[in-house]
């Protein structure tokens, strides 16, 4: 707990986007002010048939959590102290961490009891214009998560960082480098 009160906190912003058939991961860790310190990406990911069958209706989940996201976070250099993601299948990546997992909820969206995270605890926090939902397993990051939130910059706002990940996205699809093997 000493470091979320010593250490400014570095923050990495984790999505994974699917056109239907294949996911795409980016991670981008920035300081606590949001400069860039590291970004990786993942060639893409397309689930076979007989994983289609065996995952069934966990298959997102353990494409996006465990193949890509503890993937991604696992051979960064640099240490990130908060994992923001705007991608709930992306959420369950917490139990393979010791680090706080946040989830950005779409403002946009009305039915939460439709998307099976009623029981999630939210934070609501000036960095954020969407409510952040935390895993249930992990009661603490109700409070780890303010108290990091409190540590960054001001003028950072959890959603814009996204934004750069999804254009450093398209153009690394631009350049091929997602299609080479990882």
């Amino acid at each position: 707990m000493s470091d979320l009160v010593t250490q400014p906190p570095n923050v990495g912003f984790l999505t994974v986007i699917s056109d239907g058939t294949n996911y795409l991961g980016g991670f981008l860790v920035t300081n606590f002010w949001g400069r860039p310190l590291e970004f990786r990406l993942t060639t893409a990911v397309q689930p076979n048939r007989v994983q289609q069958i065996l995952y069934a209706n966990t298959l997102a989940e353990y494409v996006c959590a465990d193949l890509i996201g503890r993937t991604l976070i696992e051979k960064t250099g640099t240490a990130s102290q908060l994992i923001v993601t705007d991608n709930l299948n992306v959420l369950p990546v917490r139990s393979r961490l010791e680090v706080p997992v946040v989830a950005l909820l779409n403002p946009e969206l009305t039915n939460v009891s439709d998307l099976g995270i009623t029981t999630h605890p939210r934070v609501n926090h000036a960095r954020s214009q969407s409510p952040l939902l935390i895993d249930p397993r992990y009661p603490d990051d109700v409070h780890s998560v303010p108290l990091l939130l409190e540590r960054l910059d001001s003028a950072l706002e959890l959603t814009e960082p996204f934004t750069r990940i999804r254009d450093a996205i398209a153009e690394a699809r631009k350049m091929g480098v997602t299609s080479r093997a990882a």
